[in-house]
């Protein structure tokens, strides 16, 4: 799956502030913040730090860096649909790659696995635990009509393991599935650019 370079964001930034890419500004914001991630979780405290970044062009960048990631998730049409974790992954991946606080997603999907519109954030958690709890998922799934689901949720350390707490949560959503009539067809974990399904560790 290919992710928004650096490169990219170096041309995007020229554009917004109207600099060279080369320029001492843009130069420095690479210096200081390296990684994509690094970039993703930059502050507007830490760029007005930079000398000849005021509040306005740090508005700017931030901004300019939300959409970077915008351009990166793909939309969602009717037609999208989930045969394997995989399908899953390569949805969900480049909208929680970057996150350095655990969400909660869940992916809706009709009796034939068509996703039905986009996944929804049910839970923004801490650095490493997202709070959840099964009627909160199961109410969206049931007004969205939803045949089945799949939940997911990243690890911000970039190791997508599950915890004890993340098998025991899939448990509890598996057996509230089975009481709504919802399938929980899958858990994935995202770590980065990695992804790990519950369901092929067995532990569903």
């Amino acid at each position: 799956m290919n992710s928004y370079g650096l490169s990219s964001i170096r041309t995007l930034f020229a554009d917004a502030l109207a600099e060279k890419a080369e320029s001492y500004i843009i130069s420095e914001i690479f210096t200081r913040f390296p990684t994509v991630i690094d970039l993703m979780n930059v502050t507007e405290q830490e760029l007005v730090a930079i000398k000849g970044i005021g509040r306005v062009r740090a508005r700017q960048i931030i901004s300019t860096l939300q959409l970077a990631q915008k351009l990166n998730v793909p939309v969602v049409d009717q037609q999208y649909i989930i045969r394997s974790p995989r399908d899953a992954a390569e949805l969900l991946i480049p909208q929680l790659r970057y996150l350095q606080q655990e969400h909660f997603l869940v992916v809706f999907l009709n009796t034939k696995n068509h996703v039905i519109d986009q996944p929804e954030t049910i839970s923004i958690g801490t650095l490493n635990a997202a709070i959840v709890h099964p009627r909160e998922v199961f109410r969206i799934a049931v007004k969205r009509s939803a045949a089945s689901i799949v939940v997911c949720h990243n690890h911000p350390s970039g190791d997508p393991m599950p915890s004890p707490e993340d098998i025991q949560l899939t448990s509890r959503l598996v057996e509230a599935g089975v009481i709504m009539g919802v399938e929980v067809l899958d858990h994935l974990i995202i770590g980065g650019d990695r992804f790990l399904s519950l369901k092929e560790q067995g532990h569903m």
